[in-house]
């Protein structure tokens, strides 16, 4: 699917008083506050540039439109005439890498963040000199080749892979693919995180092949790992437990219900020098966290890092369920002193929730608990001050008693 950026900016006027969240600096607007009698959506193309006027006709930002989609306008900037443009994405990639390489030297982390960048509906990842991309906006996939030309511009890249099969394009009624862009993108990555080395697949693994954005939290975690007996749940790639093992668990146990990310816990392991000391096994993970408890085992350091259960708000009942089942059998498992880490990547799960959560599992287990210390999303995925959804990963900390 392509669709024309046009290089004009077509005037789109909101309804009366319905600017007033746009000049607080959110960055989108929704169908239901756009004028259609003075602004038809249909007379506009998937990803066209627009201006967008107040209902006196007062300019207050240029944004690209999807006339199919709730959200219909995302805001690409509030100065006059500075559009979505080749430019434009070559200026905001400039400075995402030069605040990327203050943090993360070395070319291996999250490059753009969606709105957090600037760039509302991209998502890029660095691996080095290969590049991965999702798409996940009409109007960011209009600009599809821009985007390529510009990441090829800035970066230099040996490759880049469009992993453009994530399950939200289908709001934007758009296509799901995965395609080489430019250059040569290999089937297997290394890339080093927290001590330990990791070889991820940009083609097939989940998401872009990493998750970057719990990085801070499982390096805080392996000040816990030495000496430690430690179980990594919903472990994908080994992400938490192989650096454990790195960092001196005498053992780590992976949990995960797909074999193939068994297999690279396995991988990553033996390429970390700590074959010995990973297990893998395969299941359910509150299935397993049953057997375990019926076998008597215990752990010095336990790590819940499931997928997000409450996806969106009609799954918030079944989603809470999840979570109270996955920490509280979790915490079962904890010798007394030990370390229950608790995290979530729900924005619908506000952070002040999984607190109670785990208060009332607490209770419902007899445990004493403290919670002393909280992560969040780490620094490459920087937060939009006024899209609170921009902010969704928390991890809690949790020190366990009698």
């Amino acid at each position: 699917m392509k669709a024309p950026i046009l290089s004009h900016a077509a005037p789109i006027y909101l309804k009366r008083r319905r600017e007033r969240r746009l000049r607080g600096g959110h960055p989108w607007i929704f169908s239901n506050e756009i004028d259609i009698g003075r602004s038809p959506l249909k007379d506009f193309v998937l990803g066209q540039n627009v201006e967008v006027r107040d209902h006196g006709g007062k300019f207050l930002a240029n944004a690209y439109v999807n006339p199919h989609s709730l959200i219909s306008l995302r805001i690409i900037s509030r100065t006059p005439g500075e559009l979505l443009s080749h430019e434009l994405i070559v200026q905001r990639l400039h400075r995402a890498v030069a605040w990327r390489e203050r943090l993360f030297p070395g070319g291996f982390y999250r490059l753009v963040f969606g709105e957090g960048d600037g760039l509302p509906g991209l998502v890029v990842d660095r691996y080095g000199d290969i590049v991965v991309v999702q798409i996940g906006t009409a109007g960011m996939e209009a600009a599809r080749e821009i985007v390529v030309s510009a990441l090829d511009e800035c970066l230099k890249p040996k490759g880049i892979l469009l992993r453009n099969d994530g399950s939200s394009r289908s709001l934007e009624q758009l296509d799901s693919y995965v395609e080489l862009a430019h250059g040569s993108v290999p089937e297997t990555v290394l890339m080093e995180e927290n001590g330990a080395r990791f070889e991820i697949s940009p083609h097939g693994g989940q998401k872009t092949g990493w998750f970057y954005d719990q990085r801070e939290n499982r390096r805080l975690s392996l000040q816990f790992a030495p000496g430690s007996r430690v179980l990594d749940l919903f472990s994908y790639s080994g992400g938490w437990g192989v650096p454990a093992a790195v960092a001196g668990a005498r053992e780590v146990l992976c949990v995960d219900c797909s074999a193939d990310a068994l297999e690279q816990v396995t991988r990553n392991a033996e390429l970390s020098g700590v074959s010995d000391k990973v297990q893998v096994r395969q299941g359910d993970a509150f299935e397993v966290l049953k057997s375990l408890r019926a076998a008597g085992e215990r752990f010095d350091l336990v790590i819940v890092d499931p997928p997000a259960f409450i996806r969106r708000k009609k799954d918030r009942t079944a989603g809470l369920t999840a979570y109270r089942r996955a920490h509280g059998l979790a915490m079962q498992l904890v010798n007394d002193g030990g370390i229950l880490v608790a995290a979530s990547c729900s924005y619908h799960l506000p952070r002040e929730q999984l607190t109670e959560l785990i208060g009332r599992v607490a209770h419902g287990n007899r445990r004493n608990v403290q919670i002393f210390a909280e992560g969040r999303q780490a620094a490459d995925h920087p937060v939009h001050p006024a899209l609170p959804e921009s902010s969704y990963l928390k991890a809690q900390f949790v020190h366990c008693g009698s």
